[in-house]
């Protein structure tokens, strides 16, 4: 089991940590050609971005979940029937996110307070980059039908050449042919394209024999979209939820001065360093579980499930430790303001406490989505959302940003201690999920 669990997770963490390179390079390739305008538009652009895109996360989390239960059933129909219709609701959303592309762009420019310039670059910017969006979500529903297949060697090497081709074609646009800011987008653009083109390439290698057995008709049939949509409905609040919290630690510490906005945006850092490690681990949970689930084998799934949360603990003891003794060091990394390390070992304790609290929220979730126990997971992030917020306002007036954290805290721990009591009683009952 623990070789089954390795080799999903591996390449999934590999994939993960390639992600944020996309917008690495565009950061790295700007300050080359510009001032800080054009660094500060790239970083609004980004995360322009990555508030659209997290909530489609539902096409890889659904996907993945319905695709791996499928496959443990040995129904060929069904896991085909499950990648037309991600692949259908990713084309639709793309229409609309490209169709909206002005009205979007409008709210940006009012929601933004930037300099004029930075606002103009940030919209060049985004309205090239909007037209990748059928590429970007097409490969959300792939990725996530590869998982489900306990194929993750797949998605890594499409992740991998998609940012290679991002860099080179960056740097020609960009250094050659001195396209500035536009060539920045259209390399990020063009590299889209080219991982959706390798993903269609790759499958047809891998599944091609399988194409005779697509029928999109059936596919798009009313009754046959219902489960799908019901699932990523859940997935989708729970993830509005997620975005609700992670968008309201940097506003409000903001708030809290410059110094803490930066001393907290460097720990979450740290966060994010261990959420993609664990993001693997939920992967193979969603690819395994989802399997033996689809297989109704309650044994395996049992080992499963306790080999996860083994691997959990592990690697939570791993990273408390990494950060109890490195905390400085790895802030040094991050940044060589002395005064925003010095703020931000002020806080270095609860960045401490963060993988013992959350590796379970962590693990959980891939274990939910491969049993597509979406509706539980979706009411154990309203419990743990209103309770962060809750937390907050209770704390903030007398431990300020120590107060922000603790409800951080009860935020990850509640997610996953609730998710345990309710997965004991169902997955080893064996209760349906």
């Amino acid at each position: 089991m623990n070789k089954e669990i390795l080799r999903l997770a591996v390449p999934s963490i590999i994939t993960n940590i390639t992600v944020p390179l996309l917008g690495m390079v565009d950061v790295a390739i700007v300050g080359h050609i510009g001032d800080a305008s054009y660094i500060a538009a790239i970083a609004l652009a980004t995360m322009v971005f990555n508030l659209i895109y997290w909530n489609f996360g539902f096409l890889r989390m659904g996907t993945s979940g319905l695709t791996a239960q499928a496959y443990g059933a040995g129904n060929r129909q069904e896991y085909l029937r499950v990648l037309v219709r991600g692949l259908a609701i990713a084309l639709l959303a793309a229409l609309m996110l490209i169709a909206l592309q002005r009205p979007i762009g409008y709210l940006c420019k009012r929601w933004i307070h930037s300099s004029e310039e930075t606002i103009a670059l940030t919209l060049t910017y985004f309205y090239i980059r909007i037209w990748a969006a059928p590429a970007n979500l097409a490969l959300y529903a792939l990725k996530g039908w590869f998982i489900g297949m306990q194929n993750a060697k797949t998605p890594m090497w499409i992740a991998i050449i998609l940012n290679i081709v991002n860099i080179v074609c960056s740097l020609v646009f960009v250094f050659v042919l001195h396209a500035g800011i536009e060539g920045v987008a259209w390399g990020t653009v063009i590299a889209q394209y080219s991982g959706l083109t390798l993903a269609v390439i790759l499958w047809f290698v891998q599944y091609g024999e399988m194409r005779h057995d697509i029928h999109i008709k059936e596919s798009l049939k009313l009754k046959e979209m219902v489960r799908f949509f019901q699932v990523n409905a859940d997935i989708f609040l729970r993830t509005l939820c997620l975005i609700a919290v992670f968008t309201f630690i940097p506003y409000i510490s903001a708030e809290m001065g410059d110094e803490v906005l930066a001393a907290n945006t460097l720990l979450m850092q740290l966060f994010t360093l261990l959420s993609y490690i664990m993001d693997g681990f939920a992967y193979a949970g969603e690819s395994l579980v989802g399997k033996y689930v689809g297989a109704k084998d309650s044994t395996s799934l049992k080992i499963c499930v306790h080999r996860l949360l083994y691997w959990g603990i592990g690697l939570a003891a791993l990273f408390t430790l990494l950060y109890a003794t490195c905390g400085r060091v790895l802030l040094g990394i991050l940044t060589s303001d002395k005064t925003v390390v010095n703020t931000a070992m002020n806080y270095i304790l609860w960045t401490i406490l963060v993988p013992l609290t959350g590796f379970a929220a962590f693990i959980y979730d891939g274990i939910y989505i491969g049993a597509t126990a979406s509706k539980a997971m979706r009411n154990v992030m309203f419990v743990a959302t209103g309770a962060f917020f809750i937390a907050y306002y209770a704390l903030h007036h007398s431990l300020g940003n120590d107060g922000l954290w603790i409800s951080f805290l009860i935020f990850l721990t509640l997610r996953g201690l609730l998710m345990f009591l309710w997965e004991k009683k169902h997955i080893f009952s064996g209760t349906p999920m």
